[in-house]
């Protein structure tokens, strides 16, 4: 479900008198998506997606995230273009919520990953970190290292009841992990959140990218280890190898690594599994009753973290 602010005929009609893109014909919400309402609008001049930020969403953040998805538009990333209103405002308000008209975007999410997907991810990726290049503004990455403690925090009371032991085995990871995260790599864009719901396929071909609202200034490898989390996992919470290969060969075809950077990639694929183990967990330990989104299992991420934990090189995750 990912309709939390209901909009009228009436109040859309006047939002959209302050652009031009003709009136409505249809409009109707997306189920898909955790964090903002988002609606499939169908005007006389087009096909757009028009969302609504909720509360998790700042509103100060919006001219980052709408400005760099326009960046990115115009130097080579095909990703959802922000569409300005009359007055050059690339948001306004509707229904009390920040909202944005975006183009829409045609494609499907690979529910399956395979093969052939993970290195058009890892060609992909690196496009975006090159086209971000440029991109005068900045946001810091609320979720990195900075933040992980914090957030344990405000869940290590209760980390066990999700499973024994569990809250001995982030603490031992934090502290590993954090003692040996590396300084000085690479860092530009990124986006932070490149699981297989935000990226589009036609048929074999990889058609865009959406979902900024997590992009920050961040390691551009970092980037790269996410994706190694969200890509390259079986079911069965078994790596493949050949999946994180091909990732890894798209990505570094456009965008070599550092030795720096191969060095610490099992340092940064543990510190991405960490992060997503971490939000996980503190959503489900502080799910509200009645929500509309059920959380997501953070023991996915304990298992990813293991074999992260376990790597010695970044020979482990195909890289010669």
């Amino acid at each position: 479900m990912a309709v939390y602010t209901e909009v009228s005929d009436e109040a859309l009609a006047d939002f959209l008198a302050a652009y031009d893109i003709g009136g409505a014909i249809s409009f109707k919400g997306i189920a898909e998506g955790v964090e903002n309402s988002n609606y499939l609008l169908l005007t006389t001049a087009g096909q757009y997606v028009l969302t609504l930020y909720e509360k998790r969403v700042d509103p100060a953040d919006l001219p980052y995230y709408l400005g760099l998805m326009t960046h990115l538009a115009a130097h080579g990333l095909t990703c959802p273009l922000p569409v300005a209103a009359r007055d050059g405002a690339l948001s306004r308000t509707l229904c009390g919520r920040p909202a944005a008209v975006q183009t829409f975007l045609p494609g499907v999410w690979p529910r399956r990953v395979r093969n052939e997907h993970c290195g058009a991810v890892g060609t992909a990726l690196a496009t975006l970190h090159a086209a971000g290049e440029g991109f005068a503004l900045t946001r810091a990455n609320a979720l990195g290292p900075s933040g992980w403690r914090p957030l344990y925090a405000r869940c290590a009371g209760r980390a066990d009841e999700v499973r024994p032991g569990l809250g001995g085995e982030i603490e031992a990871a934090l502290e590993a992990i954090l003692g040996a995260w590396p300084e000085g790599l690479p860092k530009g864009h990124i986006h932070a959140d490149l699981f297989p719901d935000n990226v589009f396929f036609l048929g074999d071909r990889l058609s865009g990218l959406i979902d900024f609202y997590f992009a920050c200034t961040d390691l551009y490898a970092y980037d790269v280890a996410v994706c190694l989390n969200a890509w390259c996992f079986e079911p069965d919470a078994s790596f493949n190898v050949t999946k994180a290969k091909l990732l890894l060969g798209g990505y570094t075809a456009r965008r070599p690594f550092t030795a720096a950077e191969r060095a610490a990639l099992p340092t940064l694929a543990a510190g991405a599994a960490l992060r997503f183990l971490l939000t996980r967990l503190h959503d489900w330990l502080h799910h509200p009753p009645g929500a509309f989104v059920t959380p997501k299992d953070p023991l996915e991420y304990a298992r990813k973290l293991r074999f992260h934990r376990a790597a010695r090189s970044e020979r482990d995750y195909g890289l010669d």
